[in-house]
């Protein structure tokens, strides 16, 4: 049986990686929901603010770790903007605008920069297709282009047309299966004492408290 230390769990500045990790997966998104509705093009504009301030955070060493995180996090931003604020309505096309920053991701891991950053947006991306790949093995992505297209007053109905699809032998053993995927992707990168590991980690296993609340918040519609 493996130990704390074994994982590599101990390091404050890993933890305190991991702890921004999730939370610039998880907090952000119950901001940019409502704001891209109302105010897309500043949504889209605030993307240049995470980049400027990744910079400025990048060009001293106390805290360049901290400006590498926020310019992987630039990326999930962007593509949360221009997905949810104009493209929301279909589905299929979410996971290809998602990444729209992995070329330059893949790029720069080719080249050990930014690792910390890079890997924060691939294990975001990851958990975002994992996501993806349960909706679509659900059988929930008619549900999703309908949710978009109704008034709030009617959405309820669709959120408990969902959590009865979710609730199959299907629906729930998929859930299971995935949600295995997601600990063993984000436990076994904590092992590691890199902390660009640490940012996949926290990313790849926040997905699974963002799913779990909004998944929360459909049974409560």
């Amino acid at each position: 049986m493996l130990g704390l230390f074994d994982w590599g769990i101990g390091t404050r500045q890993a933890w305190l990686v991991f702890a921004a990790a999730s939370f610039l997966v998880s907090v952000p998104v119950f901001v940019q929901a409502p704001l891209v509705r109302l105010l897309p093009e500043l949504s889209l504009v605030m993307t240049a603010g995470w980049v400027w301030l990744s910079v400025v955070l990048r060009r001293r060493p106390a805290t360049h770790v901290w400006g590498d995180l926020l310019l992987g996090f630039s990326w999930s931003w962007l593509a949360g903007s221009i997905y949810w604020g104009w493209m929301r309505w279909e589905p299929t096309i979410h996971l290809p605008v998602e990444a729209i920053g992995l070329p330059f991701a893949l790029w720069c891991l080719g080249r050990r920069w930014g690792l910390v950053g890079n890997l924060f947006y691939l294990g975001s991306l990851f958990g975002t297709a994992v996501t993806d790949i349960y909706f679509y093995l659900a059988g929930l992505i008619p549900h999703w282009r309908t949710v978009m297209q109704v008034a709030p007053s009617e959405a309820s109905l669709v959120f408990q047309s969902a959590i009865a699809q979710v609730s199959t032998p299907w629906g729930t053993s998929w859930a299971i299966v995935l949600l295995a995927v997601l600990l063993g992707v984000g436990l076994v990168p904590l092992r590691s004492r890199q902390l660009h590991w640490w940012a996949f980690g926290g990313a790849v296993l926040s997905t699974i408290l963002v799913d779990g609340l909004f998944w929360l918040a459909a049974t409560m519609a």
